[in-house]
């Protein structure tokens, strides 16, 4: 178990928390010793700063949606928890806040926040018996009052239908992940552009942006994967949600077949 999520269960453990959505964040944070501050931020969605001895903890006032500061604010408290002693002054922007960052400092905090916001043993019991679609997603996120781009890689580790994330930036792809064992080959695109016919590059090329009602989208599994020489598009069905954050040029895009 990562280090990140055993510090997110202790800290539950110490204050009594089975489900985390019963108790105002803020007053987690204010339990654990930090001060919790929340106004507009320029170049940074959250920042915390250590004193001799205690933590000021401030979250951008611009972000839109209440999810997202929430967890935000459970990356900083996780910085608070397993960070105190190795940094005195760290900004997180919307790169650090990112699941596939590299870094062992931010992975920790985003696992924390994770764990924290969204328990394994409360996450499993509500995707149990539900299949796999973007209205699930958005059903977890206000289920747990979180980013639904958490709840995303969240469904990749613990959910019952595999699911591929493929992260772009500027029209760029950056990383991509793919469940273990995954019987279809991925075309590597890292740093180069989406594939042509991808909802990613719908957005990037034309500025798409589908409706929760058309958010699933049909795809060719040429589109992501690669084709075996005996194997013909119309033999698969792949669909492709995208997520989009347009201030930061992002696009993360799940993939999906349905059989």
């Amino acid at each position: 178990m990562s280090k990140g999520k055993l510090a997110a269960q202790r800290l539950m453990n110490d204050c009594g928390i089975d489900d985390p959505t019963e108790i105002p964040l803020d007053l987690i944070v204010f339990g654990r010793g930090a001060t919790l501050v929340e106004k507009s931020l320029k170049n940074s969605e959250g920042r915390i700063v250590f004193g001799k001895n205690s933590a000021i903890i401030t979250i951008n006032s611009d972000i839109p949606y209440e999810g997202k500061k929430r967890f935000v604010t459970a990356h900083e408290l996780g910085h608070f928890e397993m960070h105190r002693n190795v940094i005195t002054v760290h900004n997180d922007t919307d790169a650090t806040l990112e699941f596939f960052k590299n870094g062992h400092q931010e992975t920790e905090a985003n696992e924390f926040a994770s764990e924290l916001l969204m328990p394994e043993h409360l996450f499993k019991k509500e995707c149990a018996g539900k299949k796999f679609s973007p209205d699930l997603l958005r059903q977890l996120s206000d289920r747990f009052k979180t980013s639904i781009t958490s709840v995303a890689y969240k469904y990749f580790e613990l959910g019952s239908h595999p699911i591929c994330l493929f992260y772009s930036h500027n029209n760029k792809v950056l990383y991509w992940k793919r469940p273990d064992n995954y019987p279809h080959f991925i075309n590597d695109r890292t740093k180069l552009t989406p594939p042509d016919d991808s909802v990613a590059t719908e957005f990037f090329e034309k500025r798409k942006i589908y409706s929760k009602e058309q958010s699933k989208q049909p795809i060719w599994k040429s589109t992501w994967f690669e084709l075996k020489n005996w194997e013909n598009d119309n033999n698969y069905k792949f669909f492709e949600y995208c997520i989009i954050t347009p201030t930061y040029n992002t696009v993360l895009s799940i993939v999906w077949e349905e059989l």
